[in-house]
């Protein structure tokens, strides 16, 4: 696919995707969806890349929000239809991403930004960071998960009040509320999340895959988070990454694993 709207880079089985939209602070349109979703399932089908990460152009905003041009005279049926694709295009599609996703919130998260990065796997901001979710001065809800994913992370009664006042919270509460795992200057941000990624590259993929699948399990309202832990480690045993990991263990040297 021919990118307009990110870029892509790639360092030591690291990739970093970059929304670049600076003139409207990286929103989100359909195009962006669309490319966003091809570069993830490229991505995530090389075994050469062990760790996506995803940040915003420029030092105002990793993602301000939907481009509201786009939807703005929607009919019932076409709203419908925006957040179903959205969510299995890109937002349901990250979050079940075999392959660990970091946001790298470098700016304003808000409404589609702060539910992009609230679908990867974690969360890094930098100390500008704004994130909140504003849809209700709209006149509409989070259409992209938001009213799902903000209580898992945040708990009911904050998710209520920030949906509900349409409120923005900074990097600092973000991080006492444990919607983001670290705070750091502007500077330091995709450092910091290339030195995590180096450290989760270290490991097997296939056990760092189940692991995913397992810990979604648990957020299901269909499935038994413990039964799905339990067949996911028990596939691990027929892993080629299981056999090195133990041998290395056993020999007392550094796992190389196959990832397979």
């Amino acid at each position: 696919m021919d990118y307009k709207n990110i870029y892509i880079e790639e360092e030591n089985n690291i990739a970093t995707i970059t929304i670049n939209r600076p003139k409207k602070l990286n929103a989100l349109n359909k195009r962006t969806i669309e490319e966003l979703h091809v570069a993830f399932k490229e991505l995530d089908e090389d075994t050469g890349i062990k760790v996506i990460i995803i940040t915003g152009s420029g030092e105002k905003a990793f993602v301000a929000g939907a481009d509201i041009s786009e939807f703005s005279d929607f009919s019932i049926q076409e709203g419908w239809q925006l957040a179903a694709e959205g969510q299995k295009l890109l937002f349901n599609f990250v979050e079940n991403l075999s392959t660990p996703v970091i946001a790298a919130v470098n700016g304003f998260a808000l409404g589609g930004g702060l539910e992009l990065a609230m679908s990867c796997h974690f969360r890094l901001a930098s100390e500008n960071a704004k994130m909140g979710l504003p849809e209700v001065t709209l006149g509409l809800i989070p259409g992209y998960g938001g009213t799902q994913r903000l209580p898992m992370l945040i708990g009911k009664g904050r998710a209520m009040e920030m949906i509900m006042t349409a409120g923005m919270i900074d990097a600092a509460t973000a991080l006492d509320y444990g919607l983001v795992n670290h705070v750091v200057s502007q500077e330091e941000l995709l450092p910091l999340g290339h030195k995590i990624a180096s450290r989760i590259s270290n490991n097997s993929s296939v056990a760092i895959k189940y692991a995913i699948n397992a810990v979604n399990a648990g957020f299901k309202y269909d499935v038994n988070g413990y039964a799905a832990e339990v067949d996911a480690f028990g596939s691990c045993f027929g892993t080629n990454d299981f056999k090195e990991g133990t041998s290395a263990f056993l020999e007392k040297r550094k796992a190389d694993f196959p990832g397979s």
